[in-house]
This record gives structure tokens, C-alpha cells and sequence, in this order.
């Protein structure tokens, strides 16, 4: 049965009660409406030689803009803790955002180096402020000693590792390879939103990324090989945001392969839903 709770007095205490056995934690930080991707974030949370896995569930207001989908954004707590009994978790953190944001709460965190590389910081400048925010209150509530987060927000990844090093925060980030669907999708809790002929032009985005680091690896030259995917991708009915060749760790441009290890990430809407996806090089 997985415990619930609500307060980071309550998740605290029970964590001292793990850690006095001698038992290791791992945090799975998550804003709900999960899926088959959110579950293999625990299996590998379970690899941490972690005995314990809490997963929280919070709809942190702070990373979505005015302009966003923060009032419909998927909410399915009753179906998700359900899932999370399923896989043996252990409990799930579930704060209320006056809990996370109680009055006169009022202290920033201002991301840089990844956070300002010119892919979702273009279109989503608020966000990874929030992120920081979010994740810093969220790994210092659970003080687990691993967290795991999906590679599918890759950006998001690499600012999560760059705060966490900065700021001297002792939880190991363990990044996890993205889940998807048997067409390449990459799972999303924003797949819902997609029209049934959408769903269908949606794996287009994974199949020009394959298609793509393949030619990269052959030798193509990086700037005019991405700029025919974006073109790919545009002819399937996409509106495309970036499709891009970057350094993995610091998600500086690169110009050719030779300058580090490179990842391929894109973003593009289709219909009324923004996709992300990413693969490596």
C-alpha cells in the first residue's frame, strides 16, 4: 500500500525512520496524470540500490506562464496512486501549493548555463526558473539520496544536474532513457491532447530524429542535415519551434560531431499540442 503524504513534516519524518534503518531513498518527482514512462522512472529508482521510492505528484504553478496549460493540465490523482500501488511504491508526496507556497513565500532561483541555451528558454522563458524552484524545494523536502528524472525533457535534465552540482545538493540525479510507444512516440502526459489523425502524424518527430542521427553519423554536415528535418517535419503538419544538434552535457551548438558528445532535440506543435522529444547522436 502506498503511504500518502501531504506535509514535508510528515515526508520527512518517515524518511528518518527509513534512513534509521538503514534503507536507501529515491524521489521520483512527477506532476501526475502518469503513465507507462512515469513507472519506469521507479524501476530504475530501484536500481539505485534504493529500497524505498517516493514519487510526489505536485502541479507546481510556477514553471507554466499566464499563456500555459497549468488549469488543464491532466489531473488524475485517484487513477495515479493506483499505479503507483501497483509498482510497490512506497509512498507518494502530495502537497497542496500552499504547503510548497505557504504566505510570504517569496525566494527565486535564476538558472544559467543550460537553462539559457536557446531551445525551450526561447518559448518557455519562466519555465526552468520554476523547475529550479519546484525540484530545489522538492529534493530538499525528501533529502532522498537519489532522484530520477525522464530524459525526454532533456533541457530540463541538464539544468536539474547543473543546479543540483551548483548548489552542493547531495542527491544523486539519475537521468532515465525515454519510454515510448510502439510507432517511437515518446510517451507524454500531453499525448491526450492530441486529435485520433494526430496521433497517427505524432511519430513522425521520433522517425526524423532516428533518421537524422543516422545521418549525422554518416558524416552529413550538421547545419544543413537538421535543417532538412525541420523541413520534414514542417511537410508532416508540424509548426516547428527547433530541431537541433547540441552538446549533451552543456547543450551548447555544435557545428560538427567532432566537438563533444551531440543530442538531437526538437520541438514542434501539431494541432493545439506542443511535442518535445530528443535522441543522441
Amino acid at each position: 500500500m502506498t503511504q500518502i503524504f501531504r506535509t514535508v513534516a510528515e515526508l520527512r519524518a518517515n524518511g528518518a525512520r527509513w534512513r534509521g534503518q538503514g534503507e536507501r531513498i529515491a524521489l521520483v518527482p512527477t506532476m501526475g496524470a502518469l503513465h507507462a514512462g512515469h513507472l519506469s522512472l521507479v524501476q530504475a529508482a530501484r536500481e539505485q540500490r534504493c529500497a524505498r521510492v517516493v514519487v510526489s505528484i505536485f502541479v507546481n504553478p510556477t514553471q507554466f506562464a499566464a499563456n500555459e496549460d497549468f488549469g488543464a493540465y491532466p489531473r488524475t490523482f485517484d487513477a495515479d496512486l493506483e499505479k503507483l500501488a501497483s509498482v510497490g511504491v512506497d509512498a507518494c508526496f502530495a502537497p497542496t501549493p500552499d504547503e510548497m507556497y505557504p504566505s510570504g513565500f517569496c525566494t527565486k532561483i535564476i538558472p544559467g548555463g543550460p537553462a539559457l541555451a536557446g531551445l525551450e528558454d526561447r518559448f518557455r522563458p519562466e519555465h526552468f526558473a520554476g523547475v529550479a524552484q519546484v525540484v530545489t524545494k522538492l529534493l530538499n523536502a525528501a533529502q532522498a539520496d537519489c532522484a530520477c528524472f525522464g530524459e525526454k525533457d532533456y533541457q530540463q535534465l541538464a539544468v536539474i544536474r547543473q543546479m543540483a552540482g551548483d548548489l552542493d545538493i547531495p542527491t544523486e540525479i539519475h537521468g532515465v532513457p525515454i519510454l515510448r510507444e510502439a510507432d517511437g512516440l515518446a510517451l507524454s502526459s500531453r499525448n491526450v491532447y492530441l486529435s485520433a489523425d494526430e496521433r497517427k502524424r505524432a511519430a513522425l518527430l521520433s522517425q526524423v530524429l532516428r533518421d537524422t542521427a543516422e545521418r549525422l553519423r554518416a558524416g552529413g554536415e550538421v547545419a544543413a542535415v537538421c535543417a532538412e528535418a525541420s523541413r520534414r517535419i514542417a511537410e508532416g503538419g508540424f509548426a516547428v519551434d527547433y530541431f537541433e544538434a547540441r552538446h549533451a552535457a552543456t547543450l551548447a551548438p555544435l557545428a560538427t560531431l567532432a566537438e563533444g558528445p551531440a543530442r538531437l532535440l526538437v520541438a514542434a506543435r501539431l494541432g493545439k499540442t506542443r511535442l518535445i522529444d530528443n535522441c543522441a547522436i
